[in-house]
Order: structure tokens, then C-alpha cells, then sequence
């Protein structure tokens, strides 16, 4: 078996593997001898060494495993490091505290209280799985009723929408503002209390 035949399929092992390969096992899957295995693993780490390559081959007691070059620790560290989930917008923050409190509620009753188009808002809450699409209206054209999720409960940890804080508390819970929040629409604001009263029409 060729040499540039053997190397190849080393590699592809190795990175596969993920753990030192020992020399035995790969000449047992060669057909070859011990050494002619060893020798091409040596010429292989040799060869990701000269060229500078960000993995390198690492020998351990006859064995050969694929590692990251040290230098490169401080990009991988920044690569793996957890990073804060963006946080919602205010209008996603409105729209979903709307659907929380409304639900099941329309997309056309969403915008009445917003006073502004929500069809992105909305799109978007519904791909980070925190509002789903849970029925249909009895009205005419049959219009979608949405309300929130599994996903939402654990994210605000409450066991159960029976949770959910008084309408007037909200802002500690969803809304990270210092003031209490309004949701603002083209016509102008609504408040907290405004959207307390929509709740009970």
C-alpha cells in the first residue's frame, strides 16, 4: 500500500477518532507493519508542522491524535466562550407581553394596540419558539390566533401561565426598563393600564 494512500487515510481517521489512534490497531487495518505505519505518521505530524497548520498531529506513548496549535488558544477560547442571547427588542418585549395577557389573540388585535404593523415582530417570536400560531378565529376570514409557548414559560420561568404577574408588575419580569413601560404605537402611547382595560374589553 502506498505511502500517500496510508497518510490520507490516517488523517481521516484521526479526525474521525478523536482520541490517540494507536499504531497497532491502524497497521491491523493497513494490513501493513507497525513501523511502516509509525513512519508515516511521523512524515504526517512533519508535514502539518512545516506548513504552520492550525492542527497539529500530537504523538502520545505510539499513539497519534489531531490537536489545535497552542497558539491559537486565545481564538478558540473566544470561539467557545458562551455569549449573552440577544435580548429581545422593545417592540418583540410589547408584542409579546400583548399575546401573553390576550391570548388567543389576532394578529389585527395585536396591531389595534400597538397602533403599528407587527408582521415581523411577530415572525420573529415565532422562530425563537416563544409565540405559535394555536387556532383559528370564528370570525370572518378565519384569521390566525396566536398565543405563547413551552418555550416561553421556561425562558420567564413560570410552570404555567397561572404565573403570569399582575399586569402592573409586568415590567419586572419582561421589561427592563426603569420607568414603566408604554407601548407605543403611530397614534401615540398606551400604558400598561390602558392595555390592563383592553385585556377586560
Amino acid at each position: 500500500m502506498a505511502n500517500k494512500t496510508i497518510k490520507s487515510a490516517i488523517e481521516s481517521m484521526m479526525f474521525v477518532w478523536g482520541e490517540p489512534l494507536n499504531i497497532k490497531d491502524m497497521a491491523d487495518i493497513f494490513g501493513v507493519d507497525k513501523d511502516e505505519v509509525y513512519d508515516c505518521c511521523k512524515e504526517l505530524q512533519a508535514e502539518y508542522e512545516q506548513e504552520g497548520r492550525g492542527i497539529v498531529i500530537r504523538e502520545v506513548n505510539k499513539c497519534f491524535q489531531f490537536v489545535t496549535r497552542k497558539e491559537n488558544l486565545d481564538f478558540i477560547e473566544r470561539l467557545c466562550t458562551p455569549v449573552r442571547k440577544r435580548k429581545l427588542s422593545q417592540s418583540a418585549l410589547e408584542t409579546l407581553a400583548i399575546v401573553a395577557y390576550r391570548q388567543p389573540v389576532t394578529k389585527s388585535e395585536i396591531e389595534s394596540i400597538r397602533g403599528i404593523r407587527c408582521d415581523r415582530v411577530i415572525e420573529g417570536l415565532m422562530e425563537k419558539n416563544l409565540i405559535a400560531q394555536v387556532g383559528r378565529a370564528e370570525t370572518v376570514g378565519r384569521p390566525i390566533l396566536y398565543g405563547t409557548t413551552d418555550e416561553f414559560l421556561k425562558q420567564f420561568e413560570f410552570e404555567s401561565l397561572k404565573d403570569l404577574p399582575p399586569i402592573e408588575d409586568i415590567e419586572g419580569v419582561i421589561f427592563e426598563e426603569e420607568e414603566p413601560p408604554v407601548i407605543e404605537g403611530v397614534a401615540g402611547q398606551i400604558t400598561l393600564d390602558e392595555l390592563s382595560n383592553a385585556k377586560a374589553d
